[in-house]
């Protein structure tokens, strides 16, 4: 758990960030003082759809205020209920002729002082009524049969389809019966790797390495299970599904789903997840639901729906649509309808946005077309030695894979640390290519450089993968052309102008020269010795004596020249991409020998 902050202290935070949330839409205001967003210009022939609770879950809740979606929000203390005089700020808000549903979360605070305030609406004669959603099923039907389920990010599909049946005319009493139809039909459960951390507090504690927590509240609450050792994201998944799921668990199974129900599945991001662990995550669960349990969902929303501050957590919802049909006036296509409508909130930017039916999943992966083999023109083709050249190629990739800790070490001193990782992708590919494809059996050349291509195209990123794609097409090229000079000056004179070729080709694209601290400072002095007549041992050294001189070199492209040490510092690394391609072609030297 993460316990630095921007803002180290709550005092003010939660008026700051409202304020900010408002910019980006004009038709948001707020009451500083009572922590209210309200829309505007929302409608007075509406119903005004209000929800709120505590700060730290944004999104939730003034993200949802706009279009379609809530009239009003009311901000807490962060993990704290607002007060009653806060919302019955909201109500006056937002008035409305067909009255105010206020929705919340089941927790004891929120109960009491939304309940409260819609009291004291009715008491006005105005029309009010309040909702209270639970969907946790880790609270079990024993534990949780006073109190109830308790409030994860089911809640926000609730608040979107209300809001979008608000704008089609529904009356106050359509939408309460709505929303507990669709509440009712809902099951979520989170799972955890630490506990948030909130500014300016002591720590809440925080999980072991060794642990996961299922069942987790999204204010630190304790969850319902932890395992020890981590299971794989696949059995984390697996147990989630069950408890969501499994028409036998007598404790959890508050939803019943048939075979060929339509759903819903809802991801939230507690706030610490990466987009990129979120995604797989995504993905996990749609493969084990329609591999386990026949489900294919018909909407997919995930992102930060309902956060928990900076919690590396997340919690999966799942909503039967005709489950709400069954139970409600509208179909399963209206529900579909209501989840599809536009808004101008934050719905739109963390849920996707998806609109209209989802493709069967088969359909949206698409294979490339198989690309065509580069043909070898044995007659332009340069011929050595096969044993001697496997030798030399191996070699060379064992040398490039022992000295990538030590390239990645200096890159992530000077760069963003990739360039140990894709070189022994390369290497590590090449070595996989000579034993299972043979491709250093006939001595070839050309098929090695053929490979060596394909292999920085597709397996090798970065800026020095780049660089190195174009040098190996620009060196294949080359020494086909020049074939003809093996006749009179051997292997070493095709070398020699082909890699004049390479480098000259490679100038086209990239600035860089020697004394500019990267590859280039090995690669132009081992062709430049090559051209001008050194022998191989020669060259390469010519190419050891460049990669050691950038230890005393500012880098002046590429992200190093502005991250990372200077010239002055008495601890400057080499640069790693020209160390490593140092190292690789000192490899091809020794195992020629």
């Amino acid at each position: 758990m993460s316990k630095k902050h921007l803002f180290p202290s709550l005092d003010g935070l939660v008026p700051k960030a409202l304020r900010g949330i408002v910019a980006y839409n004009p038709r948001l205001s707020l009451d500083e003082t009572n922590r209210v967003v309200f829309d505007s210009e929302a409608p007075r022939s509406n119903v005004s759809i209000i929800s709120g609770g505590g700060s730290g879950h944004e999104p939730a809740w003034s993200g949802y205020v706009g279009s379609n979606m809530l009239a009003a929000s009311v901000a807490g203390d962060v993990f704290a209920s607002p007060s009653t005089k806060q919302i019955l700020a909201a109500v006056a808000a937002v008035p409305s002729d067909k009255g105010s549903l206020l929705v919340i979360t089941n927790y004891t605070g929120d109960c009491l002082h939304f309940g409260l305030a819609a009291e004291k609406t009715k008491a006005k004669g105005q029309p009010c009524r309040m909702l209270i959603c639970g969907d946790d099923v880790s609270i079990g039907k024993v534990n949780g049969s006073l109190v109830g389920r308790r409030g994860l990010a089911a809640q926000i599909g609730v608040l979107k389809v209300l809001g979008a049946a608000n704008a089609s005319g529904a009356s106050l009493d359509e939408l309460f019966d709505l929303g507990t139809a669709i509440n009712g039909q809902s099951v979520s459960i989170a799972a955890t790797l630490d506990h948030c951390h909130v500014p300016g507090r002591t720590e809440h504690g925080s999980l072991s390495d060794d642990v996961v927590e299922i069942g987790t509240g999204p204010h630190n609450e304790p969850g319902y299970r932890k395992l020890s050792p981590p299971p794989s994201p696949q059995g984390l998944v697996q147990e989630i599904l069950k408890y969501c799921l499994d028409p036998n668990d007598p404790e959890r199974s508050y939803v019943q789903f048939n075979p060929g129900d339509e759903t819903a599945l809802l991801v939230s991001n507690f706030g610490g997840m990466s987009n990129l662990e979120l995604g797989g995550l995504v993905d996990e669960l749609l493969q084990q639901m329609s591999s386990a349990w026949d489900m294919e969902p018909a909407r997919v929303y995930y992102g930060c729906l309902e956060t928990s501050l900076n919690a590396p957590a997340f919690s999966v919802s799942v909503i039967n649509l005709t489950g709400i049909a069954s139970n409600s006036a509208y179909t399963v296509d209206q529900v579909k309808g209501f989840f599809d409508l536009k808004t101008d909130t934050a719905w739109e930017a963390v849920a996707g946005a998806q609109s209209g039916p989802r493709r069967p999943r088969a359909q949206q992966f698409v294979q490339p077309p198989p690309e065509e083999k580069k043909a070898v023109d044995d007659t332009r083709d340069l011929v050595v030695d096969p044993a001697l050249l496997e030798k030399m190629l191996r070699v060379a990739c064992e040398a490039v894979n022992a000295a990538e800790p030590d390239l990645t070490r200096w890159d992530t001193i000077m760069g963003d640390g990739d360039c140990g990782l894709t070189l022994e992708t390369g290497a590590t590919a090449l070595l996989e290519a000579i034993d299972a494809r043979q491709i250093a059996a006939r001595g070839s050349i050309g098929e090695v450089l053929t490979e060596l291509e394909d292999i920085v195209e597709g397996k090798m990123g970065g800026t020095l993968g780049g660089i190195l794609g174009i040098f190996f097409v620009s060196l294949r090229t080359a020494v086909r052309e020049n074939i003809d000079l093996a006749q009179t000056g051997g292997p070493i004179a095709v070398w020699a102008k082909a890699l004049a070729s390479a480098i000259k080709h490679l100038g086209q694209y990239t600035p860089a020269k020697v004394g500019d601290r990267t590859v280039m400072d090995t690669l132009i002095p081992f062709a430049e010795a090559m051209q001008a007549g050194a022998n191989f041992e020669g060259s390469v050294a010519a190419a050891v004596k460049g990669s050691e001189g950038t230890k005393t070199l500012k880098a002046k492209l590429g992200r190093a020249s502005y991250v990372g040490v200077g010239a002055d510092d008495k601890e400057l690394p080499p640069d790693p991409g020209a160390w490593g391609a140092m190292v690789a072609i000192q490899g091809l030297l020794t195992g020629s020998q």
